[in-house]
């Protein structure tokens, strides 16, 4: 299961690594058809990428320093920098096929 993510432990979460962080909202309709895609990422590739899910209406700061304006995003970072970014529903295909186009897998 993806862990919580928010503004204060943003940065430390993600300085080191490949981190798949998924911005949403809870009254989302594509953010909820995302969520079990999220999930079940996050356990396959547990050890080799972090999956984070940082709620956009609680928290703020960070989607606004990342430019959201819609959601579901899915930010790809590597060693604390964004390297990918992919807007609206995405399959567990297209999460892996941007892995891979990643290098991360």
């Amino acid at each position: 299961m993806a862990h919580q993510l928010t503004d204060a432990d943003f940065a430390e979460k993600t300085a080191k690594g490949h981190v798949l962080i998924d911005l949403y909202a809870d009254w989302c309709g594509p953010c909820k058809m995302m969520a079990p895609i999220i999930d079940e990422i996050s356990q396959e590739y547990e050890g080799k990428i972090a999956v984070y899910k940082l709620d956009v209406d609680q928290n703020q700061e960070t989607p606004g320093k990342f430019g959201v304006s819609s959601i579901p995003v899915l930010v790809f970072m590597n060693d604390g920098e964004e390297v990918g970014r992919a807007v609206g529903f995405q399959s567990k295909d297209d999460l892996e096929d941007k892995f891979k186009e990643l290098g991360w897998l």
